[in-house]
Parts: C-alpha cells; sequence; structure tokens
C-alpha cells in the first residue's frame, strides 16, 4: 500500500468514525490488502414504557 492509498484510507475511516454513534467498522482483506470497508450501525430506540 503506498502513501497515497494509506491517506485515502484514514479519510475514509475517520469521516465513517465521525458519523458513527454505536456500531462498527469492518476491514475486509483479500491477498494482505484492504479491499473494502463496512460500517454496521446500530440505533438505539428509547424504551416505551405503555407497551
Amino acid at each position: 500500500m503506498n502513501a497515497d492509498e494509506k491517506e485515502e484510507l484514514i479519510a475514509h475511516l475517520e469521516k465513517m468514525l465521525e458519523s458513527l454513534k454505536f456500531g462498527s467498522i469492518t476491514l475486509v482483506v483479500q491477498d494482505g490488502k484492504i479491499v473494502q470497508l463496512e460500517k454496521n450501525e446500530k440505533v438505539r430506540l428509547q424504551p416505551n414504557k405503555n407497551r
């Protein structure tokens, strides 16, 4: 991975982290290289006491 690819990866990760409140970010690796980023976001709902 060259310097430009590293900078691009870091920029994508920072953007994902800024927009994520609860969840996870997964790096997908093939042949020793990162080929995909996945963001799984959780939405926490307030419990409804009238249920």
